[in-house]
């Protein structure tokens, strides 16, 4: 195991984190792992949780000089039905006996013209990033309070801030994701409850790299980002081991932009890479 630094230290920690089998949810789970957490992965599909476990249980072996080396479960979790949530929070008590951190990255996408957009793609969404991720603030927060200490990390997006053509129903499920971390900050400090969220920039995943890699809006994003490059999952997790560790301890009811630059830029020289020839 890497080396841990009081002020990032998360030994002995114990992290649910949904949508953690894939993507940026996998990347904040190995990062948590890495800084010494217990992680319990959550995701709708058993394979990919499976797999997902495999593979942090080998990128994250100890040699045995720490007592208690981080351990690494999973769970069937989805965020859109009450009695898996449940099921979900009971494992981890089982498990670990307690719940510090809690990261909300489950989540879906639909792609197209608002005027092509149904109602039941447009509230499939909302159920998976607003209401899932409520349902999952509850949960834990209800064993948070126990503790009276806990962090809750919702993952929100760039659209919650600018606007993206053609992904209107994730924009808007984005944007009232910071509007949940903001209430909850506000209400659940008293509790000792902490709530953040992290707002990635362009990433490419699954659940998105088709809509961005050798395409036209892939370009146009990378012409407008400072750094002149999508970013990495990975990038993304050292957000979360900071709002989760001792050195985001005053950190509450705010919003961590990690976009390479993309909020920051207005009307200026394109950076990308082809301008440059």
């Amino acid at each position: 195991m890497p080396i841990r630094t009081a002020l990032f230290d998360l030994s002995n920690q114990v992290a649910l984190v949904t949508g953690g089998a894939t993507g940026i949810g996998k990347e904040i789970a190995k990062a948590l792992v890495q800084h010494g957490a217990h992680v319990l992965i959550g995701s709708r599909t058993a394979d990919k949780v499976t797999a997902a476990v495999a593979e942090l249980r080998r990128d994250t072996e100890g040699d045995g000089a720490d007592p208690i080396e981080p351990i690494v479960e999973g769970v069937s979790l989805d965020v859109t039905n009450d009695a898996s949530v449940e099921a979900a929070m009971k494992k981890c008590i089982d498990l670990f006996g307690r719940l510090d951190i809690l990261v909300n990255s489950a989540g879906v996408m639909v792609k197209k013209p608002t005027f092509d957009l149904t109602m039941a793609e447009f509230e499939m969404v909302y159920s998976s990033h607003v209401t899932g991720s409520f349902r999952c603030c509850q949960a834990a927060g209800h064993l948070m309070r126990e503790q009276h200490a806990g962090c809750i990390i919702n993952v929100a997006s760039i659209s919650s801030f600018v606007g993206l053509t053609e992904v209107t129903a994730y924009a808007s499920a984005k944007s009232a994701v910071l509007g949940l971390t903001r209430q909850l900050a506000t209400e659940w400090a008293k509790f000792g409850i902490r709530t953040n969220a992290i707002a990635p920039g362009f990433i490419p995943t699954d659940l998105n790299k088709k809509f961005m890699v050798g395409s036209d809006r892939g370009r146009r994003i990378i012409e407008r980002t400072p750094m002149a490059r999508f970013g990495t999952a990975d990038e993304i997790a050292g957000g979360a081991v900071y709002l989760a560790s001792k050195a985001g301890a005053f950190v509450n009811g705010h919003t961590l932009v990690i976009d390479g630059g993309y909020l920051a830029t207005g009307i200026g020289d394109s950076v990308a890479p082809w301008t440059q020839e």
